[in-house]
């Protein structure tokens, strides 16, 4: 844990990009004692201002010697950077919270969600995972309902914004909508296909077994963060024209028999979770609704009559928020005590 102060140094990596952006936001929301924020960026972003607050901080250039006097880094510029720098980091006295996937299978990295695994901010030797946003809100719907019956098989289809590849995904599925709707021909970037209208069963890059390495991301980092390495998990992973919020079609099978009734009563008291779950009047989550909030939302929820134990939900959170940003706030949060 950090040493106890007043207030603390926080440095935010990549913080002209969409998670970025919303770490100093939720920074400044949930009031973190935050002494000094120190934005940083790539050369391309430096000297630009973001908000923190009320307030507006020029973004500094990411350097190796960026982190002297600093408490806290949450970095979210990707893979490589944190690599090269998480270290770098550390050294200079930091607890880095990182959101990329360099350091989430470490197994001298704690991967962790808070409403799920607290326990393991004890075991961190200066760098903390925050896993991925898929992977979070599945987590924090399903550990209450192991714990409960014990999850002995989970299918996952996943329905993710366009935010979870960043600003310029978003950018481009406004300017594909606006050419589609102007009758212009549709030009691609960021994506090999057009995504305005349209579904992409490919996120990340196809390995030789023919999932990608999204999918498998959900199916190791759940592993790891419930402490079950041999737990059965396959998953599918889907782009969808939607910009923020991600949504997963989710069925379990238990141990024992989890009738839809109990499971809902374990949900309602579950931390970090809301319930939104009355078919009969239209009630289900929706990205468009719970975009902008911190809980993972829950409905749909039904029992599976294939199988003797099974359970269907609907799983839908902020990707941006609780599957990013928040949840590593949340972990400085733990680490301050």
């Amino acid at each position: 844990m950090l040493k106890k102060k007043a207030a603390y140094s926080v440095a935010v990596v990549g913080a002209t990009g969409a998670v970025g952006t919303e770490m100093l936001n939720v920074l400044a929301e949930r009031k973190f004692p935050v002494e000094r924020v120190v934005p940083l960026a790539s050369a391309k972003s430096a000297g630009e201002e973001v908000s923190f607050g009320e307030e507006s901080v020029r973004v500094q250039l990411l350097t190796k010697e960026s982190f002297e006097g600093i408490d806290i880094a949450l970095f979210s510029a990707g893979t490589e950077v944190s690599k090269e720098y998480a270290p770098v980091a550390v050294k200079a006295g930091a607890v880095v919270i990182d959101n990329s996937a360099a350091w989430r299978m470490d197994p001298a990295v704690p991967l962790v969600v808070p409403e799920v695994n607290p326990g393991e901010l004890a075991k961190h030797q200066g760098i903390i995972a925050n896993p991925n946003c898929s992977t979070i809100q599945m987590v924090v719907a399903l550990k209450p309902l192991h714990d409960h019956a014990r999850i002995q098989r989970i299918v996952v289809s996943t329905y993710q914004s366009v935010s979870g590849t960043g600003k310029e995904a978003m950018d481009e599925l406004a300017e594909q909508c606006r050419q589609l709707l102007s009758f212009q021909e549709v030009s691609t970037n960021v994506y090999p296909y057009q995504i305005a209208f349209n579904c992409l069963p490919h996120i990340d890059e196809f390995l030789p077994s023919g999932y990608t390495k999204e999918e498998m991301k959900l199916v190791n980092e759940t592993r790891k963060i419930m402490g079950e390495e041999t737990l059965r998990i396959t998953a599918t992973t889907v782009r969808v024209p939607v910009f923020i919020g991600h949504a997963e079609s989710i069925n379990i099978e238990t141990a024992v028999k989890l009738p839809a009734s109990e499971a809902r009563a374990i949900l309602s008291m579950a931390p970090g979770v809301q319930l939104y779950d009355d078919p009969q009047r239209g009630l289900y989550p929706l990205p468009i609704d719970v975009a902008g909030t911190d809980s993972v939302y829950v409905g749909r929820i039904r029992e599976d009559e294939s199988i003797p134990h099974g359970l269907n939900l609907w799983v839908v959170a902020d990707n941006l928020r609780k599957g990013a940003a928040l949840n590593a706030v949340q972990i400085a949060e733990a680490l301050i005590g």
